[in-house]
C-alpha cells in the first residue's frame, strides 16, 4: 500500500478551535441585529372592512338618534324648529328641572314600577311552571307545545291586543260571557276599562301572553343542563320535590333565570304598543305609564325636548338594571 493509499485510510484528526485574535481562521459571529417585526399581511385589515358596514349602521341607527336626544334635551324644540330647521334655544337643565318637580311624572313612574313588578313576576313564575311541565312531557307534547309557544310569540303586536280586545269586550266579550253563563256572575254588559285597576289587569294579560314564550323555551333549555344522576342521587337520599329543585336545580338555572328576568324587567319597563293599541290610540290619563306619558308630551303637547328628557330619566333608571344583566352575561362566559 503506497503512502497516499494510507493517509486517505486514516481517521480525520479533529483540529482544535484556533482562539481568536490569534491570527487563524476565525468562525463566523453570530447576527446580533435586533429582531424584525412580521410584515402585517395584505389580508389582515380584511376582517374590518367586512364589519365597518354594520358598525356604520349601528352608529346611524343607535349612537346617532342618543346623541340628537341628548342635544334636543337641553333644548327647546317645538314644531316650529323641527319642521323648519330652525336652531332651537338652548335652555340647559330646564326640561329636566320642570319634569322632576311635575308630581304628575312621578305618579307615572310609580304606576309604571307596579306594572312592571307585577307584569315581571306573573311572566317569570308561568314561564318556570311550563319550563318544568315541559319536562314530564312526552316527546310529542312537549312538541305541540312548543309549537304554540313559538306561534304565539311571534304573532304580531296588532294582532294580540285585538284578540285581547275581544275578549274583554263589554257586549260580544268571552270573558263576560264566562262570568255569566258558567259562573253566574252579572258581568253582562260591564266595561273593564272604566276602572284602571280592572283594564291594567287585561293590558297585562297581553304583556305576559306575549313574554312567556321566551321566557319557558328558555328556562326548559337551561332545565335540560341539570345533571339526572343529582337528582336521583338527592330523591334517594330522601329529598322531596321541593329539596331537589332547591339544591340542585335551582343552582343550575339560576344564572339563566336571572339574565330572563333582568330582560323582561327591561322591557315591561318600557311597555308602549299594549298600552297605546288597547285604549284605542288615546289612552287615559289613568293608563299613562312613561312610553305613553313621554310620547304624549312630545307630539300632543308639541314639546319634543320634554319627551326627550322624560326618554334619558327612562335610561338612567334602567342603567342599573342594564349593568345588572351585562355582569350576568359575563359570569354565564367565566362559567363557560
Amino acid at each position: 500500500m503506497s503512502a497516499a493509499e494510507m493517509k486517505a485510510a486514516d481517521p480525520p484528526v479533529a483540529v482544535a478551535p484556533v482562539p481568536e485574535g490569534t491570527g487563524g481562521p476565525r468562525s463566523p459571529r453570530p447576527d446580533r441585529s435586533p429582531p424584525t417585526r412580521p410584515r402585517r399581511k395584505a389580508g389582515a385589515l380584511l376582517p374590518y372592512l367586512l364589519i365597518a358596514p354594520a358598525f356604520v349602521a349601528i352608529a346611524a341607527v343607535f349612537v346617532w338618534p342618543l346623541v340628537k336626544t341628548v342635544i334636543m334635551s337641553f333644548q327647546d324644540v317645538g314644531r316650529r324648529e323641527l319642521w323648519s330647521g330652525q336652531a332651537a334655544p338652548w335652555v340647559g337643565f330646564d326640561q329636566f328641572t320642570n319634569i322632576l318637580g311635575d308630581g304628575e311624572f312621578w305618579a307615572v313612574v310609580l304606576r309604571t314600577v307596579v306594572f312592571m313588578v307585577v307584569c315581571v313576576v306573573a311572566t317569570m313564575a308561568a314561564g318556570l311552571g311550563i319550563s318544568m311541565l315541559m319536562q314530564r312531557m312526552d316527546t310529542w307534547v312537549r312538541l305541540l307545545l312548543t309549537a304554540a309557544l313559538v306561534a304565539a310569540w311571534s304573532m304580531p303586536l296588532l294582532v294580540a291586543t285585538s284578540i285581547f280586545r275581544w275578549f274583554a269586550d263589554s257586549d260580544y266579550g268571552v270573558l263576560n260571557m264566562v262570568l255569566t253563563k258558567y259562573l253566574g256572575m252579572d258581568a253582562q254588559g260591564h266595561n273593564w276599562f272604566l276602572d284602571p285597576k280592572q283594564g291594567f289587569v287585561i293590558i297585562g294579560a297581553v304583556v305576559v301572553w306575549g313574554a312567556i314564550p321566551f321566557v319557558a323555551v328558555t328556562l326548559y333549555a337551561a332545565l335540560t343542563q341539570v345533571p339526572k344522576e343529582l337528582e336521583e342521587a338527592a330523591a334517594l337520599d330522601g329529598a322531596g320535590v321541593t329539596g331537589i329543585f332547591r339544591y340542585v336545580t335551582w343552582p343550575v338555572i339560576k344564572p339563566v333565570f336571572q339574565m330572563v328576568g333582568t330582560l323582561s324587567v327591561l322591557w315591561d319597563f318600557n311597555v308602549f304598543g299594549q298600552v297605546f293599541l288597547i285604549r284605542g290610540n288615546k289612552p287615559e290619563p289613568e293608563y299613562s305609564l312613561l312610553g305613553i306619558y313621554s310620547f304624549e308630551k312630545a307630539f300632543e303637547s308639541n314639546s319634543f325636548s320634554q319627551g326627550a328628557a322624560i326618554s334619558l330619566i327612562t335610561v338612567l333608571l334602567l342603567s342599573g338594571v342594564a349593568v345588572y344583566y351585562l355582569r350576568q352575561l359575563l359570569k354565564i362566559g367565566e362559567v363557560e
